[in-house]
């Protein structure tokens, strides 16, 4: 899709439209060498790529993505685990994520990938309280932590319509959390060569970005659970509710494509200011208004 939107004729051509080019990047990625550096820190360089991508994946399981389907006369909720405070737990799970952008960045002992993971530290970090905010806000309306509970408040009036505010900035610092353009200054190429996995080649090099696109899909899922009614559309039951929310989960991941070949790369101040002086007193008057209202009504 970005080569597409770009004109790129390369990857448009690797397979039918373009769908073998994935494979192609994967069984590159596979076959080079993979270097470590001798003046790196080589337990914790190591470890880093697995920290980016282990977080990204556990956060799923929480995630409701059906109503329910029945097996052999048995009813099987389409949740991997119904958890109560399943809010808490994704929140959790994702925030251990920047611990890999850290430990990348100072296990390789260079310059490059030191800034760019401490650029890209502070960006999450920023982000994620106006995102925790945005979440507070659906979570008051609904008055439950549990995401099946939040899919099924929904039922009559999805939350987009309910908390525009509050969708608006948890889609702005889901992009930012994930690094994507225009957010995507960890990895500005102009300043830092390429951030902070500068140092890594091979399959450490791509587990980042397996990390990085894991996360976009949970990011993506957790607005569709949040904002766009979960699994819920005509004739919600059984497959066609799986059907539902991949449908509500590709338009997100459009989107962040479609950002990401469009729009161009913030300043590190614009992005910063932007963050603690405009999202964050917006997140915080929302909570505010949604408390009053869901008090006197």
């Amino acid at each position: 899709m970005v080569a597409r939107f770009q004109t790129r004729l390369g990857p448009i051509y690797t397979g039918p439209n373009g769908l073998l080019q994935p494979v192609a990047d994967l069984v590159k990625l596979l076959f080079k060498e993979d270097i470590i550096p001798e003046h790196v820190d080589k337990k914790i360089y190591v470890i880093a790529p697995m920290a980016a991508f282990i977080p990204a994946t556990l956060s799923i399981v929480v995630i409701p993505f059906g109503s329910s389907i029945t097996i052999f006369g048995r009813e099987i909720d389409l949740v991997l685990s119904d958890l109560n405070v399943g809010v808490l737990y994704v929140f959790a799970i994702t925030s251990i994520g920047v611990y890999s952008i850290i430990l990348s960045g100072w296990s390789s002992n260079s310059k490059y990938s030191l800034l760019g993971s401490i650029r890209s530290s502070a960006q999450m970090i920023s982000y994620e309280v106006s995102m925790g905010l945005a979440v507070v806000s659906v979570v008051l309306v609904s008055g439950s932590l549990n995401l099946n509970t939040i899919v099924a408040h929904q039922e009559n009036l999805w939350h987009i319509f309910s908390q525009p505010v509050a969708f608006m900035i948890f889609l702005v610092c889901g992009i930012a959390e994930t690094n994507r353009a225009p957010f995507d200054l960890p990895e500005a190429e102009s300043e830092l060569v390429a951030g902070y996995h500068t140092e890594y080649s091979a399959m450490k090099f791509g587990m980042f970005f397996v990390g990085e696109y894991a996360n976009m899909i949970t990011v993506s899922a957790m607005a569709t659970t949040l904002f766009l009614g979960g699994w819920q559309g005509p004739g919600d039951s059984g497959i066609l509710s799986m059907l539902w929310f991949a449908i509500k989960v590709f338009i997100f991941l459009f989107l962040y494509l479609w950002l990401r070949a469009t729009l161009p790369r913030f300043r590190y101040d614009q992005l910063m200011n932007f963050g603690w002086k405009v999202l964050l007193p917006l997140a915080i008057l929302n909570v505010l208004v949604t408390s009053a209202v869901v008090l006197i009504i």
